[in-house]
């Protein structure tokens, strides 16, 4: 696996890719309440969690190197650590997220993006946090957001019954050992180490399941994989199982 810094023109390009790509799949969309790759969350629900991540990830770049994030990085928790308590914090935004539209979600999501985007070149060798006496920079988170796009691309094509892969999944396993430095990255192939080591299964749906089952249906395909003994894949970075914390 790649453990140089990922190079500067190859993320940000990646990152543009990435929104656009969640931009272009938001269109696609035909029901918001759809199932998703990410345990318990409808597609309308990722649409929020793309909103609440894309401005949190523009107030971290805003005040960094005295972000929230870096304040809790620099406290040098175990990795466990840090994925509940960012998972109590993406639960807890989801919540208080007002009654609204997939698209207009993804609205908000493109503007915050955008201006990370507009704001991130001339901060890139900024100090963004210390974890563990190792300094990861601007260019570095630049990284983890591009990882974070393409994983919730693949959520949201895979919920609509598409199927994603980002152009360059080769930087993005470069960018995940700098942008994401408490996880590890499984081998193998560089797209599927990605997604197993996020907690998914580049097999979802299960047989089973299928994009546009309703409420009951979920909750019986779920009650029959408890029967048989299955459990769901934990949920996307950042997302309600937090991983990775972003």
């Amino acid at each position: 696996m790649e453990r140089t810094p990922p190079d500067r023109c190859r993320v940000l390009e990646s990152y543009q890719d990435g929104v656009r790509a969640i931009r272009a799949l938001a269109d696609r969309a035909g029901d918001w309440e759809a199932p998703t790759p990410c345990t318990d969350w409808r597609l309308i629900d990722l649409a929020g969690h793309l909103r609440c991540v894309a401005e949190n990830f523009l107030e971290y770049l805003q005040d960094a190197p005295d972000s929230r994030l870096a304040t809790l990085f620099a406290r040098d928790g175990a990795a466990a650590v840090l994925i509940r308590q960012q998972a109590r914090q993406n639960a807890a935004e989801l919540a208080v997220l007002p009654p609204e539209p997939g698209p207009d979600r993804i609205m908000a999501f493109s503007v915050s993006a955008g201006a990370y985007a507009d704001l991130m070149p001339d901060l890139w060798d900024r100090t963004h946090l210390i974890y563990r006496g190792t300094k990861y920079t601007v260019g570095d988170h630049a990284g983890a957001a591009c990882v974070e796009w393409h994983l919730h691309a693949w959520d949201m094509a895979r919920a609509i019954g598409e199927d994603y892969q980002p152009r360059d999944p080769d930087l993005l396993v470069s960018a995940w050992h700098w942008g994401v430095p408490h996880l590890p990255l499984a081998s193998g192939d560089a797209w599927e180490s990605v997604l197993r080591s996020s907690g998914r299964s580049p097999s979802w749906p299960d047989p089973d399941e299928g994009p546009g089952r309703t409420a009951r249906g979920r909750r019986q395909g779920r009650s029959a994989q408890a029967a048989r003994g299955v459990r769901r894949p934990p949920a996307a970075p950042d997302g309600a199982a937090g991983r990775p914390a972003r």
